[in-house]
């Protein structure tokens, strides 16, 4: 597993020195690394189901007696695949969409070294390592936000997400350290069978600091401000980084963790009630929107916060619609975004408020919204359905009084997300074409 997490790195270092010579083929020749790795661990897949879970281990630290070690089990193979699935498409798409672009070789190094870091973290068996490849996914999506240099406000929005995500790793870095003092291990392998955290004093400390590590990373209340501005980014790296990577790096640890620090009134309540407040915050904020982007931006965050908080619910039907939910989630908003992209590259604009009739000129990509829009609605013979359906089935089969109540804070969220998904998938689409887009 260590030349497969490496062989993002590998090819990042090749790019730079010679990607000029391949700049019309980059995207082509590109796209087969995340797609052999999607299809390297799409083998594991049998193997995974029955309940296996491979380890891996080698020496790096011998003087501390720590290890650099890496499992594959359910959880890091789901995220696993989204990466490299989401990113074959990713790479394929960029090449399209900066066709020309000067520094066409250096954007693709970066998404190779964000591509490694996130398969790092998810496959990480040692906090120790899990924390390195977790400061890795910051640092390189610093360079993706803010991959326009030329413009003040990318510079802004890369500096002001790599200053959250940075103080967030601090505080789990502080976490971590914690939970190794306590356990006197680094090994994530180790720490699943023991309950030497749950029954220290420094329980809730480690909590506090486990939690603002995931909420920085996960856009939550009130660590979200900065994923609208890191809207900044090319399109290719708003698909990929906030849809179906980076930001669910926070959800990935809480799940990772789940089994470690939950089963807690502390933990549920937590995550329930940040959770709870950021998805319908979020959803009510997406409407307010008139930006592709932002509306994608805020819907996403909403969406990061039914994750949050089917964990805090943390029953066997929450995590089934958890990971559903994850998959869903990632496919329908990747292709938001990557439509948002195709319509701002056609038009110059993502303002709904001047975009109509687009379906005249742009069928395909119309089809495509369509699609995605009712499949973030949750409508029937759409994957979202399926998830939405189990979202609702964990609410109402939690053993609380509040059972109902949930369920309705699930439903009225998901109304604004209904709304949002046809403002950023239908609309442009449907009216009266403007004469300035008569020509696209």
């Amino acid at each position: 597993m260590l030349f497969i997490i490496l062989s993002g790195f590998f090819a990042a270092c090749m790019l730079l020195p010679a990607g000029k010579f391949f700049k019309e083929r980059l995207s082509y020749l590109l796209c087969l690394l995340p797609l052999s790795l999607f299809i390297y661990f799409a083998s594991y897949i049998p193997k995974v189901m029955t309940g296996n879970v491979i380890l891996e281990s080698t020496d790096w630290i011998p003087s501390l007696g720590v290890n650099a070690s890496f499992r594959l089990d359910g959880l890091s193979l789901l995220f696993s695949l989204l990466i490299t699935g989401i990113g074959f498409l990713v790479f394929l798409y960029s090449g399209s969409y900066l066709k020309g672009h000067n520094y066409l070789d250096r954007f693709y190094a970066y998404l190779c070294i964000f591509m490694s870091a996130m398969l790092g973290m998810v496959l990480s068996d040692n906090i120790l390592l899990l924390f390195v490849f977790w400061e890795l996914t910051s640092i390189s999506s610093f360079f993706l936000i803010g991959f326009n240099n030329d413009s003040k406000e990318s510079r802004k929005s890369a500096i002001l997400s790599l200053s959250i995500t940075g103080l967030g790793g601090f505080f789990l870095m502080a976490g971590f350290i914690l939970i190794s003092h306590i356990t006197g291990t680094f090994s994530i392998q180790e720490l699943l069978g023991s309950t030497a955290i749950k029954d220290n004093a420094l329980y809730p400390l480690v909590l506090i600091f486990i939690f603002i590590g995931a909420f920085t990373k996960s856009a939550q209340f009130p660590f979200h401000f900065w994923l609208p501005g890191a809207m900044t980014a090319p399109t290719p790296v708003s698909a990929y980084l906030h849809s179906a990577t980076m930001v669910k790096a926070g959800i990935f640890l809480l799940a990772r963790f789940s089994p470690i620090l939950g089963g807690t009134a502390e933990w549920s309540y937590a995550l329930m009630s940040i959770g709870g407040f950021t998805m319908l915050y979020a959803a009510v904020h997406s409407l307010l929107r008139t930006d592709m982007k932002a509306i994608l931006a805020y819907s996403t965050i909403s969406a990061l916060g039914v994750m949050v908080f089917l964990i805090g619910i943390g029953t066997k039907e929450a995590f089934i619609a958890l990971t559903t939910f994850v998959v869903v989630h990632a496919l329908y908003k990747a292709a938001l975004f990557l439509i948002t992209g195709i319509v701002d590259h056609e038009t110059g604009t993502r303002d709904i408020t001047r975009l109509a009739g687009l379906k005249k000129v742009l069928l395909p990509v119309y089809i495509a919204g369509v699609l995605a829009a009712l499949s973030s609605a949750g409508l029937p013979f759409t994957f979202g359905f399926i998830g939405k359906d189990l979202i609702y089935e964990a609410t109402l089969n939690t053993a609380s009084s509040i059972a109902l109540y949930i369920t309705i804070l699930a439903v009225a969220t998901n109304l604004c997300l209904v709304a949002a998904g046809f403002m950023a998938g239908i609309k442009p689409f449907v009216g009266q074409l403007p004469h300035e887009f008569g020509s696209v």
